[in-house]
């Protein structure tokens, strides 16, 4: 009987749009590993993203399989199912060792009276005065609160159930990491309300090793985050100590830890995600995507040449589509219409000014984050390209991983995993 699939203390969720950037993405993780830190590579894409490039499951797993062995990476790494539900799992049950399930849908989504008050009346423990090791104050839980909770999680945990159990009949136990997603709902949980739905996920007994809940802030496609900083890290380190409670409570997986969504360049929350870590002895899985198809532009309009003119193309393609492209993003995207560039102007921009705008860094004037978000959005652009945009980025293919290499390394596992 084979060993069951346990994720690692810190993990890192790799997005690549193309599928072009698996090598230099890896070796983002060997950089840590020789500085003494295991991260593990998960490269993740979500089924939309499938669709718009017209790429597949096994088109992923291909790329991370052929990145490992170009790369001689000797530690586990996992192809991620990214935000799936019933009707779009299928797809990715044999290629896949990792899913993110996604049932955001059914937050907020009455349950029937019944199996809410059976779960009430299982679970004494969630009422009267809760304390949490780690935490400075107690919470006191009146039932009613627990009500209110479970009404508005229960359906979601009992279809979550419903998908895991798919996955299981299929993959068998333990032959795969389940991650669950809370994070699309309107205010960020609080620890008791975090320790409810773990309950739930306990009865319905899915080992997740990873969740998403909701934080406060804005958590923005590419760029910053955007939110009080201090109240973030006070909801993070709560609930790290709410997780590790839950855990012992509900005999949940011992390696369950917090994954943050939408993880990409949100530096000014590093620090205190890093520090929350160290407090609390926590694992985390850091899921970013976009940057690198951002870090390909970069790489391209560095090469210059046909690579920059490209990079503008797509730029004002973009711009002439921009309504179309933002709209499924809208939740997750602030672009200020006055800012973008228009394409006349970016045009006439040479290498150094397209990068100086594009690239993500706070402390340049020439720094730009509507340009870069509105590029961020409009792969789709690149995508109808096809082999003309692929062609380029295997004549800039050095420029390209370095720049994906040193975003991934530098600017995420470093202040996040290493702590510098």
């Amino acid at each position: 009987m084979r060993a069951a699939l346990l994720l690692s203390k810190y993990s890192i969720g790799v997005g690549d749009r193309f599928g072009r950037e698996a090598p230099a993405q890896l070796q983002a993780c060997i950089k840590a590993a020789e500085n003494g830190v295991e991260v593990i590579p998960i490269w993740n894409k979500s089924n939309r993203e499938h669709v718009i490039i017209g790429s597949s499951p096994t088109d992923t797993r291909a790329a991370a399989d052929e990145a490992v062995r170009l790369r001689r990476w000797p530690k586990p790494y996992y192809v991620d199912a990214d935000h799936i539900n019933l009707k779009t799992v299928d797809r990715y049950i044999d290629p896949c060792d990792f899913f993110t399930i996604d049932v955001a849908d059914l937050i907020g989504q009455s349950c029937d009276a019944a199996p809410v008050q059976a779960f009430v009346e299982r679970h004494p423990e969630l009422r009267g005065e809760l304390r949490i090791p780690g935490l400075d104050h107690p919470f006191h839980i009146e039932r009613d609160f627990v009500v209110q909770v479970t009404d508005k999680y229960l359906a979601a945990v009992q279809e979550l159930g419903r998908i895991y159990r798919h996955i299981e009949e299929m993959k068998g136990k333990g032959g795969f990491i389940t991650e669950v997603s809370m994070d699309e709902t309107d205010h960020p949980q609080t620890p008791p309300e975090l320790i409810i739905i773990l309950a739930a996920v306990a009865d319905e007994g899915i080992p997740i090793q990873t969740i998403a809940p909701k934080f406060t802030g804005r958590f923005n496609k590419g760029v910053d985050y955007a939110g009080d900083v201090v109240k973030f890290e006070e909801e993070f380190s709560n609930d790290v100590a709410a997780i590790a409670f839950a855990v012992q409570q509900y005999r949940l997986p011992s390696n369950l830890k917090l994954s943050v969504h939408s993880g990409s360049d949100k530096f000014s929350i590093f620090g205190p995600i890093h520090r929350a870590m160290k407090k609390f002895d926590a694992g985390l899985h850091l899921k970013t995507a976009g940057t690198t198809w951002l870090e390909e532009l970069i790489g391209l309009a560095e090469a210059g040449g046909e690579g920059l003119d490209l990079a503008k193309e797509i730029y004002s393609e973009a711009y002439a589509h921009r309504q179309e492209l933002c709209a499924p993003y809208a939740a997750v995207i602030d672009i200020a219409p006055a800012k973008l560039p228009v394409p006349g102007s970016v045009w006439q921009w040479s290498s150094e000014q397209f990068v100086l705008a594009l690239r993500h860094n706070p402390e340049s004037t020439a720094y730009n984050s509507t340009f870069r978000q509105l590029l961020h959005v409009g792969f789709k652009v690149a995508a109808k390209l096809g082999t003309r945009y692929l062609d380029l980025l295997s004549v800039a293919e050095k420029t390209i991983a370095k720049n994906v290499t040193e975003n991934l390394f530098d600017r995420h596992i470093k202040p996040v995993f290493i702590g510098k």
